[in-house]
């Protein structure tokens, strides 16, 4: 038989709620970006390192502000870190959360399909003649493979 990782219900008001917080935080969070494949390659990324270093050097900036030039908007960066620290623990916390929905998804989806599975294969050894070889033959489909000659012909076509 299978094994069962996870029994639990998620009431619609409950998911309702949840959708509701999800959209609070991006009411909170106006100014999220979505940035494009490139634009993520091309940009200086700041790790745990580099956190140091930029906080050193908006010290150095703040108490030395004359060797800048005219240009540089030491109150931009200023924000800049400012809305960094604000923003991290939130990613954190929302990273965390996504591993866990992630995993919780995998797990009750693992048991769906390995149920499935049970009732499929109990199906094809004793519902043949009662009424559900259509049925039978239907959810065989997932598991058909087309032929290598099939993909072959398909892709010189």
């Amino acid at each position: 038989m299978t094994t069962n990782q996870i029994s639990a219900t998620l009431a619609k008001a409950d998911r309702e709620a949840v959708m509701a917080a999800i959209a609070t935080i991006r009411e909170k969070l106006p100014f999220l970006m979505d940035l494009t494949q490139e634009q993520r390659k091309s940009l200086p990324k700041m790790g745990d390192k580099s956190r140091a270093f930029v906080s050193k050097t908006l010290e150095v900036a703040t108490q030395n502000p004359d060797f800048l030039p005219r240009s540089f908007d030491l109150d931009e960066m200023r924000r800049d870190v400012e809305l960094f620290e604000s923003l991290y623990p939130i990613l954190l916390s929302l990273t965390q959360l996504q591993e866990l929905v992630d995993d919780t998804v995998m797990a009750v989806g693992s048991d769906a399909y390995a149920a499935a599975l049970v009732v499929y294969n109990f199906a094809k050894a004793s519902g043949k003649g009662s009424g559900l070889d259509a049925v039978i033959d239907e959810m065989g489909r997932r598991f058909a493979r087309k032929s290598r000659k099939v993909e072959v012909q398909e892709t010189t076509m």
